[in-house]
C-alpha cells in the first residue's frame, strides 16, 4: 500500500456480524405487546449499506446460519447494493438475534449471539479474494469481543504491514460494554487494536469511558498511534473530524447518521471527509 494519502480508488470490504433484530410494534415493553417487527442489525453491514448508498463498490464478509433469520439478513444487505457473495452459510450454528425491550427511560437490548455463525469466524476470512483488490478494509471493536477466533481475525488484519496489503484499514472502536468482561480487558484490547489501524473512529464519550474520564479530543489523538491518517470522535453535540490530510486543524460539523461511512467513502475516492450524503439508516447492534 502506498504511504501517501489518499489510498488507491477501489472497493471497500466490511467484516463483522449482522443479526436479525426483533422490536415491539408499537414500541412498548416486550411483555405487553403482541407484535414484533423483524429487521437486521449490524455495525459493519450498516457501514457497507451506507457506502453502497454513496455509490461506492462494497462487499460484506461474514457468516450466517442456515436458517430463516440468516436468509433475511442476507437478502436485506444485498438489497441495499452490497456484494454478499462472500458471506458464508454455517449449517451447524445459528444466525445471531437481538430483541429490543423498550422501557419508560431507555430501551434494553437482549442479545442471543453466543455460539452464532459469525462468532466462529477466524483469520482465514482475510484470505478472501475480494481483499486482493480492495482499497479499504473496515473493522470494528465489536468483532474481537465475540470470540477468541474473531479476536484473532482482527489482530491478524491489523498486524499485516501496510506495505504487504493493497488496502487501508479503518477501525471503529465501537465499545459495547455488554460484550466484554468487567475487568479492563476491553480498554487494553481496543487500545491495542486502534493503535495499529490506519484510520480510527472513536467516540469521545467511549474514549473517556475506556481510557480516562478527563480525556479531551487532543488527548485522544495523542493517546492513539500518531501514524493514523484520520481521526474522528463524537462529543455530545458534534462529530469532530480532522481533515484526512496533514492539517492539524479540527472542524466541527453536525452529526448525521451516516458520518462514519462518509469518511470511509472519502478514503476510497480522495474526497474530503463529510463531502457526501446518505439517507438515514439506524445504527444499532
Amino acid at each position: 500500500m502506498s504511504s501517501g494519502w489518499p489510498p488507491a480508488d477501489g472497493t471497500a470490504v466490511c467484516i463483522g456480524e449482522t443479526m436479525a433484530a426483533l422490536a415491539p410494534t408499537p414500541p412498548q415493553a416486550l411483555d405487553l405487546v403482541d407484535d414484533l417487527r423483524l429487521s437486521v442489525a449490524g455495525a459493519e453491514s450498516n457501514v457497507a449499506m451506507y457506502l453502497a448508498d454513496l455509490g461506492r463498490p462494497v462487499s460484506w464478509l461474514s457468516a450466517l446460519g442456515d436458517d430463516a433469520f440468516g436468509r433475511r439478513v442476507r437478502a436485506a444487505v444485498a438489497a441495499a447494493g452490497v456484494d454478499v457473495t462472500g458471506v458464508r452459510t454455517d449449517p451447524g450454528r445459528p444466525t445471531g438475534l437481538l430483541v429490543k425491550d423498550p422501557g419508560p427511560e431507555r430501551t434494553r437490548v437482549h442479545y442471543y449471539r453466543t455460539g452464532s455463525a459469525a462468532s466462529a469466524l477466524g483469520p482465514d476470512v482475510l484470505d478472501d479474494p475480494r481483499l486482493r483488490s480492495a482499497a479499504l478494509l473496515h473493522l470494528t471493536g465489536i468483532t474481537p469481543a465475540l470470540s477468541p477466533s474473531c479476536r484473532d481475525l482482527v489482530r491478524r488484519a491489523l498486524d499485516t504491514p501496510s506495505d504487504s496489503r493493497p488496502y487501508a484499514i479503518s477501525f471503529d472502536v465501537n465499545h459495547r460494554p455488554a460484550l466484554w468482561p468487567d475487568d479492563g480487558t476491553a480498554a487494553t484490547v481496543l487500545r491495542e487494536l486502534a493503535d495499529r489501524a490506519d484510520i480510527v473512529f472513536v467516540g469521545l464519550d467511549e474514549a473517556q469511558e475506556l481510557w480516562g474520564a478527563d480525556l479531551e479530543p487532543d488527548g485522544v489523538r495523542r493517546l492513539l498511534a500518531p501514524r493514523a491518517w484520520a481521526w474522528a470522535w463524537l462529543s455530545a453535540r458534534f462529530r469532530l473530524c480532522p481533515r484526512m490530510l496533514s492539517s492539524p486543524s479540527v472542524r466541527a460539523m453536525p452529526s448525521p447518521p451516516g458520518f462514519w461511512p462518509v469518511c470511509c467513502a472519502a478514503t476510497t475516492c480522495g474526497a474530503p471527509c463529510g463531502s457526501g450524503t446518505s439517507r438515514p439508516r439506524p445504527r444499532s447492534k
